[in-house]
């Protein structure tokens, strides 16, 4: 059995803060694990409004507190974001997020992250990135 807590995983190194400065993901469980797939516990800041576009990896986004929006690039499409809200990027979408309030999310990514993963250029993560020690 795996057994971590939040608090844990921060003290571990499993906190990654963006270059950016628009959110900062804790890694509970990683492909390390042997799981196939990975687990955070995500806060996306206020005001933060940026494009993501997973080219490699699909993800399921729980909001557990916080008010947003998440944009589809490819239709325009606005969905708002409130606790309760899941939404699933099934295809890869090219999409907007922004934060009117500061949110906790609750991510589900696979293929799994390695742990030290930021958002390139395009806004996706590398399936070779670093893995935390």
């Amino acid at each position: 059995m795996i057994y971590r807590t939040l608090e844990s995983a921060e003290k571990e190194g499993r906190k990654i803060v963006s270059p950016d400065g628009n959110w900062d993901s804790t890694r509970l469980l990683l492909k390390d694990d042997n799981m196939g797939f990975s687990f955070h516990i995500t806060t996306i800041f206020k005001d933060a409004d940026f494009e993501m576009h997973y080219q490699n990896h699909l993800e399921s986004v729980y909001c557990v507190s916080g008010r947003g929006e998440v944009e589809t690039l490819s239709d325009g499409k606005k969905y708002p974001i409130s606790p309760g809200t899941i939404y699933i990027l099934d295809k890869h979408d090219k999409h907007m997020l922004r934060a009117f309030e500061e949110m906790k999310m609750a991510c589900v990514f696979n293929p799994p992250l390695n742990g030290k993963e930021v958002h390139n250029k395009e806004g996706a993560y590398e399936l070779d990135a670093e893995s935390i020690d």
